[in-house]
């Protein structure tokens, strides 16, 4: 394993640190690994935070949604005389 040092670290980006190492319960060390690991799609499958809304409507919601926006599809003949 690399041991790394980073210098010059902003006051910002530490509390942030902290404050995230103290939600995790974890070490600072541990903290860092992770978000480097999440951040760089290292080990971990990366997400763009929209799978969770893929399929996640029911039968019954898709067919109200195409009830609703059903009106999108029309053309107004009039409006393109």
């Amino acid at each position: 394993m690399k041991t790394l040092t980073i210098r010059n670290v902003p006051r910002d980006l530490d509390e942030a640190l902290q404050g995230e190492r103290a939600r995790r319960g974890t070490s600072l060390n541990q903290t860092v690994l992770d978000l480097l690991h999440q951040q760089l799609g290292v080990g971990v499958v990366r997400s763009n935070g929209l799978g969770r809304l893929a399929g996640a409507w029911s039968d019954a919601e898709f067919e109200q949604f195409q009830e609703v926006t059903g009106v999108f599809e029309r053309v107004d003949e009039e409006l393109w005389r």
